[in-house]
Protein backbone atom coordinates (compact mmCIF):
# COMPACT_ATOMS: atom_id res chain seq x y z
CA UNK A 1 0.00 0.00 0.00
CA UNK A 2 1.33 3.39 -0.95
CA UNK A 3 2.04 5.88 1.79
CA UNK A 4 0.92 9.36 0.74
CA UNK A 5 3.64 11.99 0.68
CA UNK A 6 3.30 14.46 3.51
CA UNK A 7 5.53 17.05 5.05
CA UNK A 8 7.41 16.14 8.20
CA UNK A 9 5.06 16.63 11.16
CA UNK A 10 5.66 19.66 13.31
CA UNK A 11 4.95 19.96 17.02
CA UNK A 12 1.24 20.78 17.32
CA UNK A 13 -0.32 23.87 18.76
CA UNK A 14 -2.07 22.48 21.89
CA UNK A 15 -4.83 25.10 22.22
CA UNK A 16 -6.20 24.18 18.77
CA UNK A 17 -6.11 20.39 19.23
CA UNK A 18 -7.45 17.78 21.60
CA UNK A 19 -4.78 17.11 24.26
CA UNK A 20 -4.40 13.45 23.27
CA UNK A 21 -4.06 14.32 19.60
CA UNK A 22 -1.60 17.09 20.44
CA UNK A 23 0.49 14.66 22.49
CA UNK A 24 0.39 12.09 19.68
CA UNK A 25 1.58 14.61 17.09
CA UNK A 26 4.28 15.82 19.43
CA UNK A 27 5.56 12.26 19.87
CA UNK A 28 5.39 11.81 16.10
CA UNK A 29 7.59 14.85 15.62
CA UNK A 30 10.08 13.88 18.34
CA UNK A 31 10.11 10.08 17.87
CA UNK A 32 8.71 9.49 14.34
CA UNK A 33 9.71 5.87 13.77
CA UNK A 34 8.73 4.66 17.24
CA UNK A 35 5.38 6.43 17.10
CA UNK A 36 4.65 5.13 13.61
CA UNK A 37 5.60 1.59 14.67
CA UNK A 38 3.28 1.65 17.69
CA UNK A 39 0.47 3.13 15.61
CA UNK A 40 0.95 0.57 12.84
CA UNK A 41 1.05 -2.30 15.34
CA UNK A 42 -2.23 -1.19 16.92
CA UNK A 43 -4.02 -0.64 13.62
CA UNK A 44 -2.68 -3.90 12.16
CA UNK A 45 -3.96 -5.78 15.20
CA UNK A 46 -7.40 -4.28 14.67
CA UNK A 47 -7.23 -5.07 10.94
CA UNK A 48 -6.76 -8.75 11.68
CA UNK A 49 -9.56 -8.93 14.23
CA UNK A 50 -12.01 -7.02 12.03
CA UNK A 51 -10.94 -8.85 8.86
CA UNK A 52 -11.39 -12.31 10.39
CA UNK A 53 -14.85 -11.48 11.66
CA UNK A 54 -16.07 -9.81 8.46
CA UNK A 55 -14.62 -12.53 6.19
CA UNK A 56 -16.59 -15.14 8.12
CA UNK A 57 -13.70 -17.29 9.26
CA UNK A 58 -14.75 -19.99 11.73
CA UNK A 59 -13.54 -19.33 15.27
CA UNK A 60 -10.67 -21.36 16.67
CA UNK A 61 -11.62 -24.36 18.76
CA UNK A 62 -11.10 -23.96 22.49
CA UNK A 63 -10.88 -26.68 25.16
CA UNK A 64 -14.08 -27.42 27.04
CA UNK A 65 -12.45 -26.35 30.28
CA UNK A 66 -11.21 -23.03 28.83
CA UNK A 67 -12.09 -19.88 30.74
CA UNK A 68 -15.01 -17.72 29.57
CA UNK A 69 -12.55 -14.99 28.61
CA UNK A 70 -10.59 -17.40 26.37
CA UNK A 71 -13.79 -18.50 24.65
CA UNK A 72 -14.85 -14.90 24.04
CA UNK A 73 -11.43 -13.97 22.63
CA UNK A 74 -11.46 -17.03 20.35
CA UNK A 75 -14.98 -16.29 19.19
CA UNK A 76 -13.99 -12.82 18.04
CA UNK A 77 -10.61 -13.90 16.61
CA UNK A 78 -8.44 -12.14 19.17
CA UNK A 79 -5.77 -14.78 18.76
CA UNK A 80 -2.20 -15.51 17.70
CA UNK A 81 -2.84 -14.19 14.18
CA UNK A 82 -3.82 -10.82 15.56
CA UNK A 83 -0.59 -10.76 17.57
CA UNK A 84 1.35 -11.63 14.41
CA UNK A 85 -0.34 -8.75 12.61
CA UNK A 86 0.75 -6.39 15.37
CA UNK A 87 4.31 -7.69 15.02
CA UNK A 88 4.09 -7.16 11.26
CA UNK A 89 2.89 -3.60 11.76
CA UNK A 90 5.64 -2.79 14.25
CA UNK A 91 8.64 -4.45 12.58
CA UNK A 92 7.72 -4.50 8.86
CA UNK A 93 5.02 -2.08 7.76
CA UNK A 94 6.00 1.01 9.74
CA UNK A 95 9.78 0.84 9.14
CA UNK A 96 9.28 0.02 5.45
CA UNK A 97 6.94 2.98 4.89
CA UNK A 98 9.06 5.29 7.03
CA UNK A 99 12.30 4.67 5.12
CA UNK A 100 10.82 4.38 1.63
CA UNK A 101 8.91 7.63 1.98
CA UNK A 102 11.96 9.21 3.62
CA UNK A 103 14.09 8.32 0.61
CA UNK A 104 11.45 9.71 -1.71
CA UNK A 105 11.24 12.96 0.24
CA UNK A 106 15.03 13.31 0.16
CA UNK A 107 15.02 12.77 -3.60
CA UNK A 108 12.60 15.67 -4.05
CA UNK A 109 13.91 17.89 -1.24
CA UNK A 110 14.11 21.53 -2.27
CA UNK A 111 12.20 20.95 -5.51
CA UNK A 112 9.02 22.98 -5.73
CA UNK A 113 6.44 23.49 -8.41
CA UNK A 114 3.55 21.60 -9.92
CA UNK A 115 5.69 19.30 -12.08
CA UNK A 116 7.74 18.14 -9.08
CA UNK A 117 4.61 17.46 -7.05
CA UNK A 118 3.24 15.36 -9.90
CA UNK A 119 6.59 13.58 -10.29
CA UNK A 120 6.70 12.84 -6.58
CA UNK A 121 3.17 11.46 -6.63
CA UNK A 122 3.98 9.27 -9.65
CA UNK A 123 7.16 7.99 -7.99
CA UNK A 124 5.16 7.17 -4.87
CA UNK A 125 2.56 5.21 -6.82
CA UNK A 126 4.86 3.43 -9.29
CA UNK A 127 7.96 2.84 -7.14
CA UNK A 128 6.95 2.83 -3.49
CA UNK A 129 3.44 1.39 -3.80
CA UNK A 130 4.44 -1.84 -5.65
CA UNK A 131 7.06 -2.64 -3.01
CA UNK A 132 4.67 -2.01 -0.14
CA UNK A 133 1.87 -3.95 -1.84
CA UNK A 134 4.10 -6.97 -2.46
CA UNK A 135 5.37 -7.00 1.12
CA UNK A 136 1.84 -6.53 2.44
CA UNK A 137 0.34 -9.42 0.45
CA UNK A 138 3.27 -11.73 1.21
CA UNK A 139 2.98 -10.95 4.91
CA UNK A 140 -0.77 -11.54 4.84
CA UNK A 141 -0.25 -14.89 3.14
CA UNK A 142 2.22 -16.02 5.81
CA UNK A 143 0.09 -14.76 8.68
CA UNK A 144 -3.02 -16.41 7.21
CA UNK A 145 -1.35 -19.81 7.07
CA UNK A 146 0.71 -20.10 3.87
CA UNK A 147 3.30 -22.80 4.45
CA UNK A 148 5.35 -22.70 1.27
CA UNK A 149 6.92 -20.14 -1.03
CA UNK A 150 4.57 -21.18 -3.83
CA UNK A 151 1.55 -20.36 -1.68
CA UNK A 152 2.99 -16.94 -0.90
CA UNK A 153 3.71 -16.27 -4.59
CA UNK A 154 0.19 -17.36 -5.57
CA UNK A 155 -1.30 -14.98 -3.01
CA UNK A 156 0.83 -12.09 -4.24
CA UNK A 157 0.04 -12.79 -7.89
CA UNK A 158 -3.65 -13.27 -7.18
CA UNK A 159 -4.10 -10.04 -5.27
CA UNK A 160 -1.39 -7.70 -6.55
CA UNK A 161 -3.19 -5.94 -9.41
CA UNK A 162 -6.50 -5.59 -7.60
CA UNK A 163 -4.72 -4.07 -4.59
CA UNK A 164 -2.41 -1.80 -6.57
CA UNK A 165 -5.28 -0.50 -8.71
CA UNK A 166 -7.19 0.52 -5.60
CA UNK A 167 -4.03 2.15 -4.22
CA UNK A 168 -3.46 4.10 -7.43
CA UNK A 169 -7.02 5.45 -7.20
CA UNK A 170 -7.25 6.12 -3.47
CA UNK A 171 -3.78 7.59 -2.91
CA UNK A 172 -4.12 10.59 -5.29
CA UNK A 173 -7.73 11.20 -4.24
CA UNK A 174 -6.87 11.17 -0.55
CA UNK A 175 -3.94 13.51 -1.17
CA UNK A 176 -6.14 15.98 -3.07
CA UNK A 177 -8.79 15.77 -0.36
CA UNK A 178 -6.20 16.40 2.36
CA UNK A 179 -4.74 19.36 0.51
CA UNK A 180 -8.17 20.94 0.21
CA UNK A 181 -9.96 20.08 3.45
CA UNK A 182 -7.59 18.67 6.10
CA UNK A 183 -5.33 20.93 8.20
CA UNK A 184 -1.65 20.10 7.81
CA UNK A 185 -1.27 19.09 11.45
CA UNK A 186 -3.97 16.43 10.98
CA UNK A 187 -2.51 14.86 7.86
CA UNK A 188 -0.78 12.00 9.67
CA UNK A 189 -3.92 10.83 11.55
CA UNK A 190 -5.97 11.29 8.38
CA UNK A 191 -3.67 9.15 6.23
CA UNK A 192 -3.39 6.60 9.04
CA UNK A 193 -7.15 6.14 8.91
CA UNK A 194 -7.13 5.92 5.10
CA UNK A 195 -4.43 3.25 5.24
CA UNK A 196 -6.24 1.44 8.06
CA UNK A 197 -9.44 1.30 5.99
CA UNK A 198 -7.60 0.09 2.88
CA UNK A 199 -5.59 -2.44 4.87
CA UNK A 200 -8.74 -3.85 6.45
CA UNK A 201 -10.42 -4.21 3.06
CA UNK A 202 -7.36 -5.87 1.55
CA UNK A 203 -7.07 -8.22 4.53
CA UNK A 204 -10.71 -9.23 4.15
CA UNK A 205 -10.12 -9.87 0.44
CA UNK A 206 -7.10 -12.09 1.08
CA UNK A 207 -8.95 -14.05 3.77
CA UNK A 208 -11.96 -14.59 1.53
CA UNK A 209 -9.69 -15.77 -1.29
CA UNK A 210 -7.99 -18.31 0.98
CA UNK A 211 -11.29 -19.41 2.50
CA UNK A 212 -12.84 -19.92 -0.94
CA UNK A 213 -9.77 -21.90 -2.07
CA UNK A 214 -9.94 -24.10 1.04
CA UNK A 215 -13.65 -24.76 0.51
CA UNK A 216 -13.09 -25.61 -3.16
CA UNK A 217 -10.29 -28.00 -2.23
CA UNK A 218 -12.49 -29.66 0.38
CA UNK A 219 -15.32 -30.09 -2.15
CA UNK A 220 -12.93 -31.57 -4.70
CA UNK A 221 -11.66 -34.08 -2.14
CA UNK A 222 -15.24 -34.96 -1.21
CA UNK A 223 -16.18 -35.54 -4.85
CA UNK A 224 -13.11 -37.71 -5.37
CA UNK A 225 -13.92 -39.73 -2.28
CA UNK A 226 -17.53 -40.14 -3.44
CA UNK A 227 -16.38 -41.48 -6.82
CA UNK A 228 -14.10 -43.96 -5.15
CA UNK A 229 -16.94 -45.13 -2.89
CA UNK A 230 -19.28 -45.86 -5.84
CA UNK A 231 -17.83 -48.96 -7.57
CA UNK A 232 -21.15 -49.59 -9.32
CA UNK A 233 -20.36 -46.68 -11.62
CA UNK A 234 -17.31 -48.52 -12.96
CA UNK A 235 -18.27 -49.72 -16.50
CA UNK A 236 -16.29 -52.91 -16.01
CA UNK A 237 -18.65 -53.96 -13.27
CA UNK A 238 -21.63 -53.61 -15.57
CA UNK A 239 -20.47 -56.59 -17.66
CA UNK A 240 -22.46 -59.70 -16.98
CA UNK A 241 -20.65 -62.31 -15.01
CA UNK A 242 -20.15 -65.63 -16.85
CA UNK A 243 -22.97 -68.07 -16.18
CA UNK A 244 -22.17 -71.42 -14.70
CA UNK A 245 -24.48 -74.41 -15.27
Amino acid sequence: MSTPIARSPQPPNPPKLHPLLAQYLLQLAVHPLRTKALTSATLSFLQEVIGSNVAGLPPNQTPKDASPLSKILARYHVDAKAIKMAIYGFFVSAPLGHYLVGLLQKAFAGKVGFKYRVAQLLASNFLVAPVQTTVFLASMAIINGAKSLNEVIRTVKGGFWSVIRVTWIVSPLSMVFAQQFVPMELWVPFFNMVQFTLGTLFNIKVKKMRLAAARKEAKDRERQRAKEDRPSLNPRLWEAEPRTD
